[in-house]
């Protein structure tokens, strides 16, 4: 695998989880009684303990920065404007150190493992991917995977394997919702190539954001090689967005 010193890891974890109904940041929302934050940038010390993940911070910065010391480099989210203007507001941090790939997370991600991360840089460095995706496949939506269903939009794959489309979930044909392969947003960048377009992303008119899937859609116009890879444990594409579905993770996870 690449020399991790050549990978940027960024993990957004500048929201409030408004649907926890708690006043903490998400970030800080607690799993088995650690913060998601620390269960992740544990994980990723299992990769090498020397890396240190670029961690965008925004509503109650100094709360987050509190609770995990001096020893990570932050980039900060000024407005709460979408998951694509967090990832520009890492922009410049990021190039002020070399690097050739960047892999990006998600707060909301607790028990993404180590294992899910080695098969993701593997497959990008392997295929020589300008973006390669951490997918979930499902075997139903049924119990607990509901929370699944509406959650994540859909992997579209043509006749032979390779991914031609993401679709969100509401904007899913009848057809598309039945599709068991879903986007639970892990992704792995060729650095070059997501610094130069990240700008293009323009602020959607609907929800006034700027969405990081609209990045995935500029790669798909421009033809470059996306390849995807099933994370190991389908629990790791449970992400809480509430109080209810995180006690579901907590009966879950052992």
């Amino acid at each position: 695998m690449q020399n991790t010193e050549k990978i940027k890891i960024i993990i957004l974890a500048a929201g409030k989880g408004t649907r926890m109904k708690s006043e903490e940041p998400k970030a800080l929302v607690k799993l088995k009684g650690k913060p998601f934050l620390l269960h992740i940038l544990d994980t990723i010390k299992k990769l090498d303990e020397n890396i240190k993940p670029i961690i965008v911070v925004g509503y109650k910065k100094e709360q987050i920065k509190e609770v995990l010391g001096g020893n990570y480099n932050y980039a900060e989210q000024k407005e709460q404007l979408g998951t694509g203007h967090a990832v520009m507001s890492a922009k410049k941090t990021a190039n002020e150190t070399p690097h050739e790939t960047v892999l990006i997370l998600s707060t909301d991600q607790p028990i993404i493992s180590k294992e899910t991360l080695q098969n993701i840089m593997t497959t990008h460095l392997d295929t020589n991917a300008t973006l390669t995706l951490g997918t979930a496949v499902v075997p139903d939506y049924e119990d607990w995977r509901v929370a699944l269903y509406s959650h994540f939009g859909r992997v579209v794959r043509d006749t032979n394997g390779k991914v031609k489309k993401l679709v969100e979930f509401k904007n899913t044909t009848d057809e598309e919702k039945k599709v068991k392969e879903v986007n639970p947003a892990i992704y792995m960048f060729d650095a070059a190539w997501l610094w130069d377009n990240i700008d293009k992303i323009e602020m959607n008119p609907v929800r006034n954001e700027y969405l990081f899937t609209d990045i995935i859609n500029i790669a798909f116009s421009q033809n470059k090689n996306i390849e995807a890879v099933p994370i190991v444990n389908l629990l790791e594409a449970l992400q809480p967005n509430s109080k209810e579905e995180l006690e579901i993770l907590e009966k879950l996870v052992k």
